[in-house]
């Protein structure tokens, strides 16, 4: 049971990585935009406040979050911001592709420093919120653990959406342009990643359905080792979808990647 436990943990970890990575890919390309007209020391300056800035809000959050989650009005947002911004992103990304590139160019605003400082910033908030409600939603869909709780939540569960975020933080900052070139390379990875936000979303859903005071499906198919072995299954496909399916695509694109 304990190896079980310690598994279902690992692989959540490394999904929150992964997710967090592809993410933070495309989170790095918007502040990498807010930041070109700063001189080469001012722009490291402003991603560092802004990194730190996110950090602390992520923290605070978390915690603050820790208190609600079991609450099922909280699950039932939660579900339902994580479905709408997995459908919104992806019917974005599909049907309005040209739109969004030509917006891009009007981005030519210059700032000062302390005022870009502050759109870093908010943009940071705004990247962590998906990504925590994200964390927390797959981290609630995990057993307790014998570890004291903080904040609200089981310590296992907390550490985990914790570590999750850190990681997520350190790819923005120092490994997001692996993840753009490998975005580049399989566009539809981004896709896929924001596919598995609508899952988990689907899976917060289902948690909620099932809680003692909704009671609309059966609180023990809810958690259920046949409903874990569904969504685990369901995300591997994603995952796998998004890395093969756009294989031809990738190879179209490359040339004009410069």
């Amino acid at each position: 049971m304990e190896l079980s436990i310690l598994f279902e943990y690992g692989w959540v970890l490394l999904l929150l990585v992964a997710l967090e990575g592809l993410l933070a890919a495309d989170n790095a390309l918007v502040l990498a935009i807010m930041v070109k007209h700063l001189p080469e020391a001012d722009r490291k300056k402003a991603l560092f406040y802004g990194l730190v800035g996110a950090f602390v809000f992520r923290l605070a959050s978390l915690f603050i979050i820790s208190f609600l989650v079991d609450v099922w009005q909280i699950q039932a947002i939660g579900a339902l911001y994580l479905l709408f911004i997995s459908i919104n992103h992806i019917v974005r990304k599909l049907a309005f592709k040209n739109k969004d590139a030509g917006k891009k160019k009007k981005e030519k605003k210059q700032s000062g420093f302390w005022a870009t400082v502050l759109k870093v910033e908010l943009a940071d908030i705004a990247f962590a919120v998906d990504s925590i409600l994200a964390a927390v939603a797959l981290a609630m869909t995990l057993p307790n653990t014998t570890l004291p709780a903080i904040g609200g939540m089981d310590g296992g569960k907390f550490i985990v959406v914790f570590l999750g975020g850190l990681i997520g933080l350190i790819i923005m900052r120092f490994a997001a342009n692996l993840f753009v070139k490998l975005l580049h390379s399989r566009p539809g990875l981004e896709i896929a990643a924001f596919a598995i936000v609508g899952w988990v979303g689907v899976k917060l859903a289902v948690l909620t359905l099932g809680h003692e005071d909704v009671g609309i499906i059966p609180y023990e198919f809810a958690h259920s080792t046949l409903w874990k072995l569904i969504f685990y299954i369901v995300l591997i496909v994603i995952g796998v979808a998004g890395w093969f399916l756009t294989k031809e695509q990738a190879k179209e694109h490359s040339p004009a990647e410069q």
